[in-house]
């Protein structure tokens, strides 16, 4: 069963057009379906989008270049544990919060703790960095290759264009979440002992509970992205240039949590983005803290659904002319 398939991001390779099942690049689907009436798309067309949207996200040098950083943090903070501790020393107690240096202080006594100090280091800055460049560019840069007419001659319609690449960028949160937490996790493995965990309340886990909570902790962290990937998204349909708005994004990103950190302005940092982030330590408590947890994942839903509707509105009324 033939099925017309759209190429997204094709101008990037100077490819642009329509190819069925086969990957060979076809006149178009309303040509393809038989005296130019156009089809309907069906559940099965739309996953095939979404495959196809998937495949060029993670084909792309500069997806692989930020997943390469994104695991090379944990391995130099590993590194630089073991050499700081390698004289017997440590690095410091951390802070009462279990934010960070709490996480940090525990490394040496067990290699899981790296997992969760790599994603208290890497989520300030690089996970939402990394998510804003890739959300900037999924419409703008196939407006900036020339491509996106092109993807929208297939049967998708705006919608179901945007859920796609909004849907690729929600895997993108979680796949490069689990890069850094595996990442760590092997790295602390080799450097670090394992064994039963103890949590900030101090009482003792055994070491699958905490590999359990790692887990739990990671899908948290993903979670926490997913408004930064719905502001990119937005920003992305503003703009005909990818690097205008992966610039802007990222810029975004780094304004409101300067903001976050202003202790003058107090009264709005509980409706930012990011300012629920390093919550994720009360997953690390007996029992769990969950009211800065479900604040967090509220925000990110709230951030989600504004930005998300702005997305729809700016894209569904946009004149494509690239």
């Amino acid at each position: 069963m033939s099925r017309a398939e759209v190429t997204p991001g094709a101008g990037m390779t100077g490819e642009a057009g329509v190819r069925d099942e086969t990957g060979v690049t076809g006149k178009g689907s309303a040509e393809k379906a038989g005296g130019g009436a156009p089809r309907t798309p069906s559940l099965l067309w739309s996953l095939g989008l979404f495959r196809s949207e998937l495949s060029v996200t993670f084909r792309r040098w500069r997806t692989l270049a930020l997943l390469a950083v994104l695991a090379a943090v944990p391995i130099l903070v590993g590194i630089a544990v073991k050499i700081e501790t390698s004289d017997g020393g440590s690095v410091g107690a951390g802070g009462p919060d279990g934010e960070g240096p709490a996480f940090i202080a525990q490394v040496t006594n067990n290699g899981l703790f790296l997992v969760f100090t790599a994603l208290a280091a890497t989520l300030p800055f690089f996970l939402p960095m990394a998510v804003g460049v890739v959300a900037g560019d999924a419409i703008a840069g196939e407006a900036s290759a020339g491509t996106l007419r092109y993807l929208l001659v297939a049967p998708a319609g705006r919608t179901r264009l945007l859920l796609a690449k909004y849907a690729t960028m929600l895997v993108f949160c979680v796949v490069a979440t689990l890069v850094v937490a595996a990442s760590a996790l092997a790295v602390g493995a080799l450097l670090f002992p394992l064994g039963e965990v103890t949590t900030i309340s101090g009482t003792r886990i055994g070491f699958a509970d905490g590999l359990l909570r790692a887990l739990l902790i990671a899908l948290v962290v993903a979670a926490s992205l997913i408004g930064v990937a719905a502001l990119g998204l937005f920003v992305s349909t503003l703009t005909g240039s990818g690097i205008a708005a992966m610039a802007t994004t990222v810029g975004l990103l780094i304004t409101v949590q300067i903001v976050d950190q202003i202790p003058q302005l107090h009264a709005v940092h509980p409706y930012l983005f990011p300012h629920y982030w390093l919550s994720f330590a009360d997953l690390m408590r007996d029992p769990v803290y969950w009211d800065d947890l479900v604040r967090n994942l509220g925000l990110q839903a709230l951030y989600a659904g504004v930005f998300g509707s702005a997305a729809w509105a700016r894209f569904g009324a946009k004149d494509i002319a690239s």
